[in-house]
């Protein structure tokens, strides 16, 4: 299922991160999985938040740059070789992951990978005629 993800650009500068997380602690909105990629100039903090819509409000509101975007979150066994047997069906079809990360609810339950990938409607029909158990934005408020 796709998942609704917030991304915000913002310059790399010290404190910067911290602002945004005090905006979100401020509404009220959790986080419930990031990424932060960087160059020397800007990064790209990626978020699964438990109201997206509200987010993206706020933050906007604050005068932050922030899109929505379509990922697909993934369970995938927390146990040698199970990240490699989705990478490895992906590759297989020609659908390339754009990124990724991970995001474990509690120790011992399955990791759910948050991917971005290069043809979402193709990877989301392999996955499901593979037997691979999606999660969608409600499951993840909920974890």
């Amino acid at each position: 299922m796709r998942v609704e993800q917030i991304a915000v650009f913002l310059e790399n500068r010290a404190g910067r991160l911290a602002e945004v997380t005090e905006i979100l602690s401020e509404a009220g909105i959790n986080i419930r999985a990031l990424s932060l990629a960087d160059t020397s100039d800007f990064g790209v903090l990626r978020m699964i938040v438990d109201d997206h819509e509200a987010a993206r409000k706020v933050l906007r509101d604050r005068g932050l740059t922030v899109a929505v975007t379509n990922v697909v979150a993934v369970e995938v066994p927390d146990q040698p070789g199970g990240l490699h047997h989705i990478l490895n069906m992906m590759g297989q079809a020609g659908v390339n992951v754009e990124y990724m990360y991970a995001f474990v609810s509690r120790p011992g339950d399955n990791a759910i990978m948050i991917f971005r990938f290069s043809d979402t409607d193709s990877a989301l029909a392999l996955l499901r005629e593979n037997g691979q158990k999606l999660a969608d934005s409600r499951a993840l408020r909920l974890l």
